[in-house]
């Protein structure tokens, strides 16, 4: 593959982890530089991950990861929107830092998992051409990486101004993202 395409491919395939990096952030008004460097490695490593793995699993399961792949990433960010928003709406401002962190490491594996099920198809693609395989999920990853960190960083530092809002739009934006998927999912006919 191109670099150029290597890099717009992984630019297009982090959007959605970062989308969901400023809305974490955005949900954290006293976010730790460990949280936010744990946030982008996880998106970063999925991202890397995935693509790897639809391609050494190829077309065998592709048609259900096509199926059923954009349903299980709306579920999810679905109802970790949800969550959220309720979270939000319970909250007052002595009991904020008790509301569930996307930072919790079973909730940001969902994340991540999430935002890196279109990597996995675009991997299953990689396995019908000579890719470089290596690089090219390397590739995925950093830039991943680099674009999460400080997209949840600043979200963060413009979160603790609206903190109650902040979670509730942040919440809005992961059910958005699982929506966009399912709708490009069904637009495409899958």
């Amino acid at each position: 593959m191109l670099t150029t395409t290597v890099v717009l491919t992984a630019i297009g395939l982090a959007m959605d982890a970062v989308a969901v990096s400023i809305a974490s952030g955005l949900s954290a008004p006293k976010l730790r530089r460990h949280d936010a460097l744990k946030m982008a490695f996880a998106f970063g490593l999925f991202q890397a991950l995935m693509p790897f793995l639809g391609f050494m699993l190829g077309l065998a399961i592709a048609d259900w990861i096509a199926v059923w792949g954009a349903w299980i990433a709306f579920i999810v960010l679905l109802a970790l929107g949800i969550n959220m928003v309720i979270a939000a709406q319970k909250a007052n401002e002595a009991t904020h830092d008790s509301l569930q962190s996307p930072f919790q490491t079973k909730t940001l594996i969902a994340l991540a998992i999430a935002t890196s099920i279109d990597a996995f198809a675009i991997g299953v693609s990689f396995s019908l051409i000579d890719s470089g395989l290596v690089v090219t999920c390397t590739t995925i990853g950093l830039i991943t990486f680099l674009l999460c960190y400080p997209a949840v960083w600043f979200a963060a530092k413009l979160g603790k101004r609206f903190a109650k809002r902040a979670e509730i739009f942040g919440g809005v934006v992961l059910i958005a993202i699982g929506c966009k998927i399912l709708l490009a999912n069904y637009l495409s006919g899958g």
